[in-house]
């Protein structure tokens, strides 16, 4: 598997809208910003059918040095984001062969 990155899908829109990649990546330019935006301010986004990003609180733990481990340092509560896919989402990869994520030959 390879990965897609935000220069694929602009193109993969592009080609599908009939849209000029320059106005394909304004769109998802402020997407990405708006969503950004809303999570920052603790706000959930929720994308039926794909998933929800959400703000979640990391609880405090303690942390080791792993040159020292003798030395124990605490690492503070602290704000996450995380995203948790949509039951279709989950349906779709669920049905993905595991060979093809391990880059196995069938």
């Amino acid at each position: 598997m390879t990965t897609v990155t935000k220069r694929d899908l602009i193109t993969e829109l592009s080609d599908q809208t009939g849209l000029k990649h320059h106005q394909v990546a304004e769109v998802l330019d402020g997407l990405i910003e708006l969503i950004g935006k809303k999570v920052e301010s603790g706000h959930d986004v929720t994308f039926r059918k794909f998933g929800t990003f959400e703000v979640c609180v990391a609880k405090s733990k303690i942390g080791r040095n792993p040159n020292k481990p003798e030395n124990e340092v605490l690492i503070p509560d602290r704000c996450v984001v995380r995203f948790k896919p949509g039951r279709e989402l989950k349906e779709r990869v669920a049905k993905l062969p595991p060979s093809k994520l391990n880059g196995d030959k069938p």
